[in-house]
């Protein structure tokens, strides 16, 4: 019997129609392996994983294979982005006994939940084999395997952080991490390493907040060529915005199709803050285009945003978004068609003729490629799209907090900030309860999966982004009590953090990982978040725990920095102080929403600011200020010790600039 379709997950309700007698992650499902004294089979994919469609095609949906996979293993499905944990445990056994790692994973184990032998994708008939094989292994060889799984278990849970005596990394450190990324560094193409590439989104950040910190050209000189050449890229979106999760080629032409909200939260953020950097034109449309196509495409009737969309339409990879020379031609006619092709480089970039639109330099009729756009994504609109996975990840959708709140203060656009509010809004009413965070929800009901540490982290940060904007000190407050749960829930004992909480399902291991993926470590985007709220309450307990898990970066910065960036962003908002700004004035007051807006415009590495009445009460960084001479001020400070009081925008944007010298 498949026992997927109560499942709130959109990836394993796909699954639910297979001859596969699917389970959830549930005890039940390890309690009828011992009783069957059978295998368990782990399948663990996402909803928009292209090579998870192409496995379940060939396999899961196959009668013969599943009747296999039915009698001689019982078999789980599981959805990476509901159980980051189970992902997280697993992954690490896959990439320690294969060197390699991937979606869907695939993982036999004991029904001790102990794995003994692990992959990624397996082709239909190398599936089959290998289900026959470990069968076989199983019934004729039970105490090897089962040793096997042991000597795992072993292995992993025996493995340590090894950061004894590390501490938060320093100003040297820093310029060190800089010259360790430019020795990855491709000059010629953008971005770090090889093929494939992923939007370095952690490491962009922490080389402006270097940039604004030290003056470093070079530092500013990698990141804004790496972001002009995604953004002009085929990774990312000419017609309707935002990008997808990776380029399968060193030039950003072909992307993995499927677009993800993490991407995409972290992406117009770090675009926003390049055009605080240098008034970049081009950077202000990529953020702005991509918060647009954030709201348009992911975002749900409960006002939450959605996970992600599909890589495949139709069953095809692409197909939604590739064009031919003949494609252009029904929509646009011969001589428009033919603009479009030299614009977009539509010269069979991709299979069977097809191309991935890029636009490697700024038009010169700017009204005709307007014209053309706009029918092209018209056109667009009728083609099937690809699927979307609704489901709201409390982590993702408190990055987009960040990004729409603070995209929507420095362009002008309230909609954006109204945006961040209801998301806010969505998370506070219907993952929170009673202090804890569930991980996910779907159609407005939350799901049954306890919050992660990347959760309580980032949906911190997107609240204390909005505080910063909107002045509303309730947000600060919540973000102090999810803090607060991390430090009683999520520590180690020894300054760093567990990804899941003492309370949570206990695996074989309990995950830890201070290391960046596709999204901040849930480590460093807690040290971020508690470095932020103890900038805004003078919080030597908050102030103490970022420093203290910011370790790692330091560990991680000598040889292996593009997998600290946040980390990396977060230490040199310590070193740079941070800098605190307390606006003080009325809020329908003209002055004080220019200085309000200064503020925020400051590249001081990760300032917070928060705005208020005289002598607002709940938030300490505004208690005790008030007006000067009877206008609205500005006080700039470090510690809570605060210079002058600036009550004019030019006044402020200078003090700002000295703190930068």
């Amino acid at each position: 019997m498949n026992r997927l379709k109560d499942a709130t997950s959109p990836y394993l309700l796909q699954h639910a129609g297979n001859p596969v007698d699917w389970w959830e992650w549930c005890d039940e499902a390890f309690a009828e392996a011992r009783r069957r004294n059978v295998p368990v089979m782990l399948s663990v994919g996402y909803a928009a994983c292209h090579w998870c469609h192409v496995m379940a095609h060939e396999s899961f949906e196959d009668d013969d294979v599943a009747r296999v996979m039915n009698e001689l293993f019982v078999n789980i499905k599981v959805d990476r982005e509901e159980r980051p944990d189970v992902d997280a445990v697993y992954m690490e056994a896959t990439q320690a006994m294969t060197g390699q790692g991937g979606w869907p994973m695939t993982v036999f184990m004991t029904p001790e939940g102990h794995p003994f032998y692990c992959g990624t994708y397996f082709p239909r008939a190398q599936f089959r084999a290998l289900l026959q094989a470990v069968h076989k292994a199983w019934t004729e060889q039970r105490e090897v395997v089962v040793e096997q799984g042991q000597q795992v278990v072993a292995a992993l849970t025996s493995r340590g952080p090894g950061l004894a005596g590390a501490q938060a990394p320093g100003a040297e450190m820093l310029a060190h991490a800089v010259k360790v990324l430019a020795g990855s560094y491709d000059a010629a193409r953008g971005g770090f390493g090889s093929a494939p590439k992923f939007p370095p989104s952690m490491v962009l950040e922490f080389l402006l907040r270097h940039h604004a910190r030290t003056g470093d050209e070079q530092a500013l000189a990698m990141a804004g060529h790496t972001m002009e050449a995604m953004a002009r890229g085929g990774i990312y979106d000419q017609l309707g915005g935002g990008f997808a999760r990776y380029s399968v080629d060193a030039e950003w032409v072909v992307p993995h199709f499927e677009k993800m909200l993490y991407d995409n939260a972290l992406l117009a953020r770090v675009y926003a803050h390049w055009w605080r950097t240098t008034g970049s034109p081009f950077a202000r449309r990529v953020a702005l285009e991509t918060c647009d196509w954030m709201l348009r495409d992911l975002r749900t009737n409960e006002g939450g945003l959605a996970s992600a969309l599909d890589a495949d339409s139709e069953g095809v990879e692409g197909r939604y978004y590739v064009w031919t020379p003949e494609q252009l031609r029904e929509v646009l006619g011969d001589a428009d068609a033919a603009f479009a092709e030299g614009l977009f480089e539509v010269t069979g970039t991709f299979e069977h003729g097809t191309s991935v639109l890029q636009l490697l330099r700024d038009p010169d009729d700017v009204e005709r490629y307007e014209r053309v756009r706009t029918a092209l994504l018209s056109a667009r609109a009728h083609r099937v799209p690809p699927a979307r996975d609704d489901k709201v990840v409390a982590a993702w959708n408190g990055l987009a907090i960040a990004a729409l709140a603070e995209c929507g203060a420095l362009f002008g656009r309230p909609d954006l900030v109204r945006a961040a509010e209801e998301v806010a809004r969505l998370l506070l009413d219907v993952h929170l309860s009673d202090g804890r965070l569930a991980r996910t929800s779907r159609d407005g009901t939350a799901g049954a999966n306890a919050g992660v540490l990347e959760d309580y982290a980032d949906v911190a940060e997107g609240l204390l982004a909005l505080h910063g904007v909107t002045g509303d000190p309730g947000h600060m407050r919540i973000a102090g009590e999810l803090l607060n749960t991390v430090l009683d829930r999520f520590g180690d004992g020894e300054g760093g953090f567990y990804d899941t909480a003492d309370d949570a399902e206990r695996l074989f291991r309990r995950p830890q990982d201070p290391t960046d993926n596709a999204t901040p470590s849930g480590q460093f985007a807690a040290a971020g978040a508690l470095l932020s709220f103890a900038a805004l309450t003078a919080s030597d307990r908050h102030r103490q725990a970022a420093e203290e898990a910011l370790a790692p970066a330091a560990a991680l910065a000598d040889r292996h920095a593009r997998f600290a960036g946040w980390g990396l962003a977060v230490a040199e908002a310590r070193a740079a102080g941070p800098v605190e700004i307390a606006v003080i004035g009325a809020p329908d007051d003209e002055r004080t929403r220019s200085l309000h807006r200064t503020a925020l415009l400051s590249g001081a590495p990760g300032a917070v600011v928060s705005v208020g009445p005289p002598d607002a009460a709940g938030v300490p960084l505004l208690e005790g200020r008030g007006l000067v001479a009877g206008v609205p001020a500005a006080y700039v400070c470090r510690g809570f010790v605060c210079r002058r009081p600036a009550t004019s925008t030019a006044d402020l944007a200078r003090e700002l600039r000295s703190q930068l010298d």
